[in-house]
């Protein structure tokens, strides 16, 4: 395996831990165990402890419920900005570790940065969602949440430059939506009603 496909899959488990991290954990844990991808490389290996599985499990499902609460599911993803993107980043060095110390550091950059934009991005998808006073549309954001972390995180050790190039179009695409729903919001709570409807 190359250090340019190593390096893409960190991206990948960097951008799928920037939606989600203790799902992206689990997945991968669980996924290496199972024998349904390839043994996880470098120090990422160790997410297969049946002990981190557990954990990352237990916090995803504490996570998934008070995420179905409006209100208290912006404040919690509020509260990611400052977990996801470091946590990202340490997940793309583990990924790279057995690299030469330069490729380590720049995955390492590379993952937070993307991590940041996604957690950013889905950030703003959930102050909209949550803007809806009852926990459906929630429950269904996590559930579609949670199938895209775990597409990116098994498919990204088979399909690596395939998985990472249709995650980053996914995620211009919803930076795109996010910036509409932005404008959008912006020109109703002005009084803008006629723009808001022409946009």
């Amino acid at each position: 395996m190359s250090s340019v496909t190593t390096v893409a899959q960190s991206l990948g488990v960097a951008m799928a831990a920037g939606v989600n991290l203790p799902a992206t954990v689990a997945v991968l844990g669980i996924a290496d165990r199972a024998g349904w991808i390839e043994p996880l490389p470098g120090a990422l290996s160790a997410v297969s402890s049946i002990w981190v599985i557990a954990l990352a499990s237990i916090f995803y499902l504490m996570e998934f419920v008070v995420t179905l609460i409006p209100g208290v599911a912006s404040l919690w993803e509020t509260v990611q900005s400052v977990i996801r993107p470091p946590a990202a980043a340490l997940l793309a060095v583990a990924t790279t570790y057995n690299l030469s110390p330069p490729v380590v550091v720049a995955a390492g950059i590379i993952g937070g940065g993307l991590a940041l934009t996604t957690h950013g991005t889905k950030l703003g998808l959930r102050y909209a969602v949550d803007s809806s006073p009852e926990p459906v549309t929630n429950g269904l954001a996590n559930m579609a949440e949670f199938a895209t972390i775990s597409s990116i995180a098994i498919f990204i050790w088979t399909h690596p430059f395939m998985t990472l190039s249709i995650a980053i179009l996914v995620l211009i695409l919803l930076i795109l939506v996010v910036r509409r729903i932005v404008k959008t919001i912006r020109a109703l709570l002005r009084g803008d009603w006629k723009r808001s409807a022409a946009a």
